[in-house]
């Protein structure tokens, strides 16, 4: 089982958690068991197409999935995966 950190401004979300324990071989599955047990983050992060919003940046350990393999990079069992959106300002 892999842990997922929650940003602060999603934890309203997932009843104020701070870390969800998630399952799944590579992010895709994480992030699906993750909405599955907290469906209205969903919209938060999926676009209609069902898929991840452009602002939604996933880590594994220091390594943002972009640089890796996307959705499909690989879980081990102890995986940390931390979800941070971007912010827009200037």
């Amino acid at each position: 089982m892999a842990t997922l950190k929650i940003p602060t401004p999603l934890r309203s979300y997932t009843n104020g958690q701070a870390e969800v324990a998630v399952r799944g071989t590579n992010v895709a599955e994480a992030m699906g068991d993750l909405v599955e047990k907290f469906p209205t983050l969903k919209p938060h992060l999926y676009n209609g197409d069902g898929n991840l919003r452009p602002f939604v940046n996933l880590f594994v350990g220091e390594d943002n999935i972009k640089d890796l393999q996307g959705v499909e990079t690989p879980l081990a069992e102890n995986s940390r995966v931390v979800l941070i959106p971007s912010i827009a300002g200037g």
